[in-house]
């Protein structure tokens, strides 16, 4: 597998140029990775900008490449944005690795109403810090050309909001909706919502009450064919049906 890392920004990047990596990510290339002069390295930045090129320096707390290549990939049209309620163990964490690995523009982490985890105090930023920690090395391991964004922590008035947006499409995913995923219209191109946001609830569900506030707010319920799906497997399902119909895929 290729080499793959991230370094803050790329913009001036053109073939012929040096590239300097330093901190954690020249650590972990030359000690844990074994990254020796000589061998091709490949860069990025996050924000669709990537560098492929020979590791000309090589040290404990410092990495040069001189680009070979240098790509830039537009932004998706159409955002998919994951809303993850918390959940006990490491089930959320799991749905956001898997997610960013799928090709997630944005999570977000949702305290529902039936989350068995909490985030509250000092929990909010250890929470959302350890997300982004988890996208980051997921958007290395998945070699993507732009990291997703990990919102603020909110709640479930703070999602309702973004479904009474007229440029996002709302799903929520329900086991009991009649309405399946695969029947919902989600054209690629210019008839595309700007965004795409899946909702998906903790293990005991979303409750009655935010279901109606979502669909009050214009979310669409849907379900995952007729299984029930833990709450690390339902995001990313429905990920990956929609990177299908979008044309991502």
């Amino acid at each position: 597998m290729a080499h793959f890392y991230l370094v803050d920004d790329l913009t001036d990047a053109s073939v012929g140029s040096a590239v300097v990596v330093e901190g954690q990510e020249a650590r972990h290339a030359v000690t844990v990775s074994r990254v020796r002069v000589g061998e091709s390295l490949a860069l990025g930045d996050g924000r669709g900008t990537s560098v492929r090129g020979e590791v000309v320096e090589a040290t404990d707390s410092r990495l040069t490449v001189v680009a070979a290549e240098v790509t830039r990939v537009e932004r998706p049209g159409t955002r998919l944005v994951l809303v993850q309620a918390l959940a006990k163990g490491d089930r959320d964490e799991l749905a956001v690795q898997a997610a960013t690995e799928l090709g997630v523009d944005e999570v977000v982490p949702w305290s529902a109403a039936r989350s068995v985890s909490r985030w509250e105090g000092a929990k909010v930023a250890k929470g959302t810090a350890r997300w982004r920690s988890i996208t980051r090395e997921a958007t290395k391991q998945a070699i993507r050309p732009w990291a997703p964004v990990v919102s603020e922590l909110s709640t479930t008035k703070q999602v309702a909001a973004r479904a009474a947006d007229d440029t996002a499409l709302v799903l929520v995913l329900e086991p009991s909706a009649v309405r399946a995923l695969s029947d919902v219209v989600v054209e690629g191109g210019g008839g595309a919502p700007a965004s795409v946001l899946v909702v998906v609830g903790p293990e005991g569900g979303i409750s009655p009450s935010e279901l109606e506030l979502l669909e009050s707010a214009g979310a669409v319920p849907v379900r995952l064919g007729d299984a029930v799906l833990r709450t690390s497997t339902a995001g990313p399902a429905a990920l990956a049906v929609l990177s299908v119909r979008l044309g991502r895929w």
